[in-house]
């Protein structure tokens, strides 16, 4: 399916900077956002729901000097539906009473919330790992539904994007975007030429200046490679990757995969964990610098259209 109008001119490759939690800010929304790749993060990255407004009033401002010079990649904001998140009332109003363009939506679809983001045009897509959970997405309503599959940094599903995207294609007519070791430009041309529409990437903006990460999670990530990742629901109760030596030190085993026995995300006790042991995906072996995150937008983009370019020669 084409890019929704919403979209259409306004980004360099299809591809977004994923909302991840403690790590995407301001700064890289805006400076994705300015070299055509959308930008996210997650409400729940402010403390407070004035704080996200805040962040909102920032990001508007800056933006809207950036449109004098040409096409902006709009922004999005990811919020937390699960009824865990005791903000999300409060933290979507704001989110409509700024008209966020992108809504991304994650543990748990909810036709109240796309209406509310539908109200004044803008898009809400929706992350799964399942197509079980791909087909409550399509019945609420979204305008996408995000595969974040096997290897994905964070939550992410066992399944192959071999498998979860053209399952999801059948049931499923909007956009589809892709997530799950997406870290160069030809990883984003393989996403298209499976089927999907838009790349989701988050291990490899980690490894930027911008990112909020701690600078040694981002050398842990220069000097990682797949083996190196943890699938477990020991952080924070649902199966997800993090970086095996970030839960050495953190003084927790590896090897023991046992979920905690209560999960509330967003919770101090939550946020805690997080910022002592690191997600990333298993697309870390792709990657071994810090760039700023223009440069390495304008670098993913020259990689995109030269895989494009290759793959076109082969028909």
């Amino acid at each position: 399916m084409p890019l929704p109008d919403a979209l259409q001119g306004r980004l360099s490759i299809p591809a977004i900077s994923a909302p991840m939690f403690l790590c995407s800010g301001p700064d890289l929304v805006v400076e994705t956002c300015r070299s055509g790749v959308i930008g996210s993060f997650p409400a729940l990255n402010q403390r407070t729901t004035d704080g996200y407004r805040d962040w909102l009033v920032d990001i508007d401002r800056r933006l809207g000097s950036l449109k004098q010079d040409g096409p902006v990649a709009p922004h999005a904001v990811n919020l937390v539906v699960h009824r865990s998140n005791p903000r999300l009332e409060d933290d979507l109003a704001v989110t409509v009473e700024h008209k966020v363009p992108v809504v991304i939506t994650s543990l748990g679809a909810n036709d109240k919330v796309v209406d509310a983001v539908h109200s004044y045009g803008g898009l809400v897509f929706h992350d799964v790992i399942n197509i079980r959970h791909a087909q409550k997405a399509a019945d609420a309503g979204v305008d996408g539904i995000i595969a974040v599959c096997s290897g994905a940094g964070g939550h992410a599903s066992t399944l192959s994007a071999f498998a979860l995207v053209p399952e999801i294609r059948k049931i499923f007519d909007g956009t589809i975007i892709l997530g799950g070791v997406i870290s160069t430009g030809a990883h984003i041309a393989a996403a298209r030429m499976l089927g999907a529409d838009m790349a989701y990437i988050g291990t490899r903006f980690l490894a930027t200046r911008e990112c909020l990460a701690p600078t040694d999670q981002k050398q842990m990530i220069c000097v990682s490679g797949a083996e190196d990742i943890v699938y477990t629901p020991r952080i924070s109760g649902v199966f997800g990757n993090f970086l095996k030596e970030s839960i050495r030190n953190a003084g927790l085993d590896p090897d023991d995969i046992s979920a905690p026995e209560n999960y509330n995300f967003g919770t101090s006790d939550d946020v805690k964990a997080w910022k002592q042991v690191w997600a990333a995906g298993q697309g870390v072996g792709s990657i071994d610098d810090v760039p700023g995150a223009a440069e390495l937008c304008a670098r993913l983009g020259a990689e995109y259209r030269s895989a494009i370019s290759v793959a076109s020669g082969w028909a």
